[in-house]
Formats: C-alpha cells, structure tokens, sequence
C-alpha cells in the first residue's frame, strides 16, 4: 500500500488530553505594544485570574466560572499592569490572563482559588476553558520569571501585548518559553515499560518521561531518556500525540518506542519501580479491576492515552 501523508484518525490523538483544546483567536504576530491597555479599555474584556499556582474560579449558574470582568478583575485586586491579552474569543471579545492581588484566605465565599492539577483532575472546567488556562498560566509564570534581561541583567519590559519582552537597555528580545519534554511507552510484543516514581499516588505507574536536551531529535531524546531510566535500548520511534502542560510551562510529546531488548536496569533515584506489564494486565489498569489496585495517571493525561492506545492497538 503506497504511504500517505496525511494519514490519520478522524480526531487527533492530541485532542482528547487535558488543556489541549483552547479556542482563543491568538494573533500573536499582529500585537501592538498597547495592545493591553486597548482590550482593558473594552467593556466586553474577561479576564483569568491566577495567584501561586491557583486559578481564582468565580460560582456562576453553571457551576465553576474562570472569566471576570474588569470590575470582578479590580475587586480581586487585579495586577492589571501586569496583564497579558491572550487573544479574543468567538464573540470577538479580547481575553487576557493577570495575576490576582487578593490572597487566597481573604477571598470573599463567591470565588475559589484552586490550583491547576485540581482543576484538571477534576473536571472544573470546559475542554475550551482548560486550555485557555494552560495558555495564561504559562504565559504569567514566563513574565514573572523572566523580569529582568538576560544578556544585561536590567530590567526588561512587555511589549507586544505580552508576547515578547525587550531589554530598554541593549534592545535584546524575550520571547515566551516552551520546555519541550518526551514522554514514551516502551513497547515490545506483548508487554509494555511503565515506572513508578516515589512521588506518585500510591499503586500508580506511568510512562517514562524527561525533558529534551538543546541539539536533541525528540526520537533521540526518547532513546536517551529511556536508556537513562530503564536501562532498555529503543529502535524504532513514533509520535503520537502532546500536551500543553502548565507546570510551569512545558509541552508534553508523547511517543511508542519500540524496545530492543527485554533486560531493565532502571535507575534507582529516578525510579522506585520499572517493570514489563502484559497488555492483559494493563487493560485491568486501565478498567480499575486490576487484581493487586495498581493503576495507571488519569484520563486526560497524556501517559494514559498513550497506554490506552497501546493496549487497545492489535501491535
């Protein structure tokens, strides 16, 4: 059968991860350095507030709210010099992200702040709202990190509606950070790879992962890491699917590796487990009736599509 390009599942893998489905209208190459001051300035500006890692969620008729308005924004003492427009919605509406003043023991009993794990786990949020947050969470966590310039030390300031920083002293340019990680199922036959780390919940396992070296192919990155951890050589590599991640500013790439041999010697600091799980026994996993409790992260994380796809695959 001759290769085709472009051929792929009705709906991307990546679409069924959390924070993957933002639906803002970005525009970021079509900024104005004034741009923030113009969105605030309209009536019909929303706003998403976050403080130390905490999403401020207003109660609305449909439950959980993550948009304000300006007024809403200045009653939660809103850092607005420090906003970022993030783009505009379907209404046409401008959206931006912006640090709340308000601590959270003095929020008043109509706003929860609840910070971005939760909300993801939980399911707070609409598939368009998550993503929206991955994008101003990672965008103030970038702003607030990098403040002064790199190659000078002074100050730098935002321009382009928070898409860039400039350095008024040497005129160096920032731009906003992505920290690209690989994220990988070994697989061989009928079995595959997965790890627990001392930091899991309890009777969890999950893929392997580990952030991209400068100068690394991702597929060369999936070899490295998994070596590094399980101590298993990988021949073939294939993409499947990523996720944004706002911890505090990452995107997952997930792929299937293909192991070349069977022999783990994993990494006793990285790993408190690594082990060859059948696919029978990872569907129980994935089912909740695995006989022993084990199980794997939690639909929406990129590790238990990438596990699910495997185990429901016929390779």
């Amino acid at each position: 059968m001759p290769f085709r390009l472009f051929d792929a599942p009705p709906r991307e893998p990546s679409q069924f991860v959390g924070f993957a489905g933002n639906e803002i209208e970005s525009l970021s190459e079509k900024r104005e350095d004034d741009g923030v001051t113009k969105a605030l300035a309209d009536p019909a500006a929303r706003l998403m507030l976050m403080r130390g890692g905490r999403a401020y969620l207003r109660h609305g008729t449909d439950g959980l709210q993550p948009w304000h308005d300006i007024a809403q924004a200045k009653e939660l003492s809103a850092k607005l010099k420090h906003a970022v427009l993030m783009g505009w919605n379907a209404a046409g509406a401008p959206v931006l992200g912006a640090p709340a003043g308000i601590e959270p023991e003095a929020l008043p009993d109509t706003i929860k702040a609840i910070d971005y794990r939760s909300v993801f786990i939980q399911g707070l949020l609409s598939v368009a709202d998550l993503g929206a947050l991955a994008q101003a969470a990672s965008l103030l966590a970038w702003h607030s990190s990098h403040r002064f310039c790199s190659r000078c030390g002074n100050p730098s300031e935002m321009r382009a509606a928070g898409c860039k920083r400039v350095c008024p002293n040497c005129q160096a340019q920032h731009f906003p950070r992505t920290d690209p990680v690989a994220i990988m199922l070994a697989v061989r036959a009928d079995a595959c790879v997965l790890g627990r780390s001392p930091h899991f919940q309890p009777n969890m396992y999950s893929c392997l992962a580990g952030f991209i070296e400068p100068g690394e192919t991702i597929e060369n990155a999936v070899r490295r890491e998994t070596f590094e951890e399980s101590g298993l050589r990988i021949g073939r590599v294939v993409y499947h699917a990523s996720q944004p991640w706002p911890f505090p500013h990452s995107l997952m790439i997930g792929c299937f590796g293909e192991a070349l041999d069977r022999d783990i010697r994993r990494d006793e600091d990285e790993l408190e487990d690594c082990r060859w799980f059948p696919r029978e026994e990872v569907r129980a996993m994935l089912s909740g009736t695995h006989r022993d409790g084990l199980a794997v992260p939690p639909p929406g994380a990129i590790a238990h599509h990438l596990i699910k796809a495997w185990a429901e695959s016929d390779s």
